[in-house]
């Protein structure tokens, strides 16, 4: 066997519906209505997705979505920053949750 993350199971995913083909064709659906554009424009939901990707730590995600957001026009700039924009997020949501040590020291010390 291989690596756990094989880049080739990346064009599986459209076999997600093998089981059940109608929870499938809602997701896909969903997914296609959420990706085109509106009030974003494509390559601004494409960011979006691979800062996700990043966060939520997905292999196939980042593979998939480093190669929209170069076919939508985004540069190396542009998703490195929104990697960082990604990471940033997590370093402040894991920050902020100290303020319950913080209230939990302060009533502690009493």
């Amino acid at each position: 066997m291989g690596d756990y993350f094989n880049s080739e199971d990346l064009k599986k995913f459209g076999n997600i519906g093998r089981a059940n083909k109608e929870l499938a064709d809602k997701f896909f659906d969903y997914y296609n209505s959420t990706m085109k554009a509106g009030a974003l424009s494509e390559r601004e939901k494409a960011l979006i997705a691979l800062a996700v990707a990043h966060a939520e730590k997905c292999p196939y995600c980042i593979d998939a979505y480093t190669n929209t957001c170069l076919e939508k026009g985004a540069d190396e700039a542009q998703m490195t920053e929104a990697v960082h924009v990604a990471a940033t997020m997590l370093a402040g949501i894991t920050l902020v949750h100290s303020v319950q040590m913080m209230n939990h020291i302060d009533a502690s010390s009493v």
